[in-house]
């Protein structure tokens, strides 16, 4: 059993981050609850959720919530429990497809985090590292993933990058 406290875990598609925050959070001797974000809207989606749900195994409850993750955060959250937000990425699409205001909603996640009961670790791509995106949209999405990172990084005690399923800690706590 290890100590467990919120962490943000960044990295690009397909590095590993996500199994990195399921061993982290297994590790931890906790109840385990994973917050889903993801929605499947075609088949593929589909098969990554069910990958997903394969590896975890038996042992998580899961609660799928695309848009009202705070929310849902703020219903789960008890002493005793870690939860693992999978991912903040697919939830700011999300809450843009909704006509939502990711900042607004940021700021109340990041609020959230720094009073939060029991551990949370979330997951997110760092899209910001490749070309600047050709559409509109595109680029609005990059910016608000880099706003989005920025902020539940500072919220948080602990930030690490995975790359090909190693782990980078950018901010530690002790």
């Amino acid at each position: 059993m290890i100590s467990l406290s919120t962490t943000l875990v960044l990295g690009g598609a397909r590095s590993g981050k996500s199994a990195f925050a399921e061993r982290m959070i297994a590790e931890s001797g906790l109840a385990r609850v994973y917050l889903a974000t993801a929605t499947a809207d075609d088949a593929e989606m589909e098969g990554r959720i069910t990958h997903h749900r394969s590896r975890r195994g038996s042992d998580w409850t899961t609660i799928e919530e695309p848009l009202a993750l705070t929310d849902a955060l703020t219903q789960v959250s008890r002493p005793g429990r870690a939860v693992l937000v999978d991912c903040l990425t697919l939830w700011l699409s999300n809450l843009m497809l909704a006509g939502r205001d990711p900042d607004v909603e940021a700021k109340r996640l990041a609020e959230f985090l720094g009073v939060a009961a029991n551990p949370v670790v979330l997951v997110s791509n760092e899209v910001g590292l490749g070309i600047v995106p050709e559409t509109r949209l595109g680029r609005e999405f990059r910016d608000a993933q880099g706003r989005l990172n920025q902020m539940v990084a500072s919220s948080v005690p602990n930030v690490v990058f995975v790359a090909a399923g190693l782990p980078l800690w950018l901010k530690r706590s002790s």
